[in-house]
């Protein structure tokens, strides 16, 4: 029956991947391809239309980046489930794909044999990330623990309140085009709001910068 299947939409920017990608998974007995997207503003369109059980998001697209159609997605409609299959390695894709409400977060050198399995164990509630970016993460946290118990109890370095009005927005996933618009000011300047916290608080990445200032209670996140 066809409510057996679960219903899967494609979303990459390029033709020959996503045929191949529909070949394989129409292989399998229990899901169908309902829908193919080029830009993740017809990923979008299509989530909205067709309410698909999971969508096989790229990140790197053209109208709407992946991590800007996955935050509208589930903005919409939050049963829908997302894996991010990339060739991103980016620690901050990464990031900003979780915070923007993704399951699963995959690279593009996953066999093509495993692609079945999942979006099968994505559609089961599970969350997957491929080991390599696991690991990255892994890392990244432990850099910080050991920064944490290395670091002496002095007062939090201050940001300035437009630094921590940036700060916020970063720590809502927002990218610098989208906190450029909401404050009012370019992205420009928003990048070097984001490079001067980051220095203040001796950190390298966005992320390191969100995890700290919520230790340090500087901001909450809802």
């Amino acid at each position: 029956m066809a409510d057996e299947y679960i219903r899967v939409l494609i979303a990459d920017d390029h033709e020959l991947f996503r045929r191949g990608l529909r070949m394989v998974l129409e292989d399998a007995q229990d899901i169908a391809v309902i829908g193919e997207a080029g830009d993740g503003q017809r990923a979008v369109e299509l989530a909205r239309e067709l309410v698909p059980d999971v969508v096989v998001m790229d990140v790197r697209m053209p109208v709407l980046s992946g991590i800007e159609a996955t935050q509208q997605i589930k903005a919409e409609e939050p049963g829908t489930r997302i894996l991010v299959l990339t060739i991103s390695d980016e620690e901050e894709d990464l990031y900003e794909a979780i915070r923007a409400g993704a399951n699963g977060y995959l690279l593009k050198e996953i066999s093509i044999d495993e692609i079945g399995d999942a979006v099968r164990s994505i559609h089961g509630g599970q969350s997957l990330i491929s080991p390599s970016m696991a690991s990255k993460l892994l890392d990244e946290f432990a850099a910080m623990i050991r920064k944490e118990e290395r670091r002496e109890q002095v007062p939090a370095p201050r940001l300035t309140p437009r630094e921590m009005e940036v700060l916020q927005h970063v720590a809502q996933g927002m990218h610098n085009r989208e906190i450029a618009k909401a404050l009012f000011i370019s992205e420009n300047t928003v990048k070097n709001h984001v490079r001067n916290i980051l220095e203040k608080l001796h950190l390298h990445s966005r992320m390191e910068a969100v995890v700290y200032a919520v230790r340090e209670k500087l901001l909450t996140i809802e």
